[in-house]
């Protein structure tokens, strides 16, 4: 996510899985490759559902195959091997057959797109402040107080810490849509605050308003996304949230280009996020709610109507029937807080969090609060060219990665970027300090920027909060989702403390030499612990985590 790359520039399925399986054939093939024969059609189960799995699925596969012989089309479900991340706990929801039965009268791009609104409030309301810093803390009278400035700047991220441990917790008590619409009020408030702002007082607070926002935005609106898109286009869509938060942030760069000839400009580049925050609220009133929410809820009937808006009346029975199915193998209530770190889940949210921290300590900060002089010193002066190049590489690249989402995995482009990110950080490390260099500094250190800030877009910035929806427990995912992104918004807010401390001791190319490393150990640890999810479905995903296999 990228959710830090301008906090600390002061100036700075609903998945569709589309496989059927019979039980009773499934389960009497070998574990390695097995041909169940239909009419006209072969499927190839894998390792998935071998032979260790017999006993615990056989029940369960047994609910569902009255309806098999009904299938008008099969898949075939590829081998795929997969790394446990957690002990069996036996909370596992059934893998069960959601099928197509033609073309589908419903759509989830506009749903899609009502979220992302949020992800511009995300990516906007940490942008502006990097350039309209200047003029608000002259026009507030603490143009030379350099620590009230840095309150404003940070202010942010500890409202972002409060909103992302609150927005799991509201998820799943109120629901999906009805936590975007309270959302919306911190987000509105927030903006005008600011906006209006007559005293450091009164923008802090707003600042700290805008913050809670973004937090819970950060935490809900991947999961929405994840828990209605199919799962063919799943990682598209939700690489889409980081396309969004990149936009927002370019948006609020693009903003801040009146400012030189009109100093009080800066009001309304606040104010303009009031606009969103409204859309977002209305947009949620006519958005479905999160079909398996209100299954898990008992709400039935409102699941029926969310599937139709989502994918077509065709569907309602088969999927109704399907996820409470499901629901039977996973009918635990909520988990607490506390469950987080049993040793049931630590294993897997050990990984959501690892991924946060990997993410921050990679160094995008750092090379963002040093682009402008780095351009400076190829010959580009402009303080806005600058900024503007390193966001339109971000949101080139996070366009890549959506296409290359469900073609390559997630892993595959974890492992590309942060490895892309290590050899960035190296060339811009050396070009500070190896003097047969020194001729192509300027140029190095720029081409190095922007490979690097190319090569977290790809991977390290869109993964992580695609990714941990996915691989968390439903009765655990959405404070799962909050933990770990609550471990992000600290990490940030502590390095955007002391970063400046850590250069002015060591040198920035002792620090960036020292990023480098993080993403080198960011490499060898998803090679480890990381598992790909493409092509699979929630169900699938977290019965394989729970199972070992």
């Amino acid at each position: 996510m990228q959710s830090s790359t301008y906090a600390v520039k002061g100036n700075a399925a609903f998945a569709f899985q589309k496989r059927s399986f019979s039980s009773s054939n499934l389960l009497n093939r070998s574990a390695t490759s097995t041909g169940i024969r239909f009419p006209g059609k072969t499927v190839t189960a894998g390792p998935l559902y071998s032979s260790p799995l017999k006993k615990d699925m056989g029940a369960k596969l047994a609910r569902a195959e009255n309806g098999i012989y009904n299938v008008m089309s099969f898949s075939s479900v590829k081998p795929r091997s997969v790394r446990a991340h957690a002990s069996s706990g036996g909370d596992a929801e059934e893998a069960v057959p959601l099928r197509s039965e033609g073309k589908s009268s419903g759509t989830v791009l506009p749903f899609v797109g009502v979220a992302c609104l949020g992800a511009i409030l995300f990516g906007y309301h940490l942008g502006v402040v990097n350039g309209a810093l200047e003029y608000l803390a002259k026009d507030l009278g603490i143009a030379d107080n350099a620590v009230l400035q840095g309150w404003i700047v940070s202010a942010l991220l500890a409202g972002a810490t409060v909103g992302s441990f609150t927005g799991g917790a509201l998820a799943d008590k109120f629901g999906r849509t009805r936590t975007f619409q309270l959302d919306a009020i911190p987000l509105a408030i927030g903006a005008f605050l600011c906006a209006t702002a007559q005293s450091v007082q009164t923008m802090i607070v707003g600042r700290v308003l805008a913050g809670i926002g973004i937090g819970i935005s950060s935490a809900i609106v991947p999961l929405y996304i994840s828990e209605i898109s199919p799962t063919e286009i799943r990682g598209a869509l939700g690489s889409v949230n980081q396309l969004f938060i990149c936009i927002g942030i370019l948006a609020a760069l693009i903003a801040g280009l009146p400012l030189a000839a009109n100093p009080l400009w800066w009001r309304t580049m606040f104010g303009v996020a009031v606009i969103p925050s409204v859309l977002l609220a209305v947009g949620m009133t006519f958005s479905p709610e999160s079909p398996r929410w209100l299954v898990q809820q008992g709400k039935v009937s409102q699941a029926e109507k969310a599937i139709k808006t989502l994918y077509g009346k065709e569907r309602v029975a088969e999927l109704v029937r399907d996820l409470s199915t499901s629901g039977q193998g996973g009918s635990e209530p909520e988990a607490g807080w506390l469950d987080l770190f049993s040793s049931r889940y630590w294993k897997v949210v050990s990984v959501g969090a690892a991924l946060f921290l990997f993410q921050q300590l990679a160094g995008i900060n750092a090379v963002v609060y040093y682009s402008t002089s780095v351009f400076r010193s190829a010959g580009i002066q402009s303080d806005v060219a600058a900024s503007a190049l390193v966001g339109a590489s971000n949101v080139f690249g996070t366009a890549v990665a959506s296409s290359l989402m469900d073609k390559m995995g997630r892993k595959s482009l974890l492992l590309t970027s942060f490895g892309g990110m290590a050899l960035s950080m190296l060339l811009l490390s050396l070009s500070f300090t190896w003097k047969a260099l020194a001729a192509y500094s300027g140029t190095l250190a720029v081409v190095g920027t922007v490979l690097y800030v190319l090569s977290f877009s790809l991977g390290a910035g869109p993964v992580p909060a695609l990714l941990l929806p996915e691989i968390f427990a439903s009765r655990i995912r959405a404070k799962a989702v909050a933990l770990s992104l609550g471990m992000h918004w600290i990490s940030n807010f502590v390095i955007g403390l002391y970063f400046l401390s850590v250069v002015t001791r060591f040198g920035i190319s002792s620090v960036y030499f020292g990023f480098a490393g993080v993403c080198f150990l960011a490499v060898l640890y998803i090679a480890g612990n990381v598992v790909e999810t493409k092509g699979r479905s929630l169900e699938e995903i977290e019965l394989a985590l729970t199972s070992g296999v």
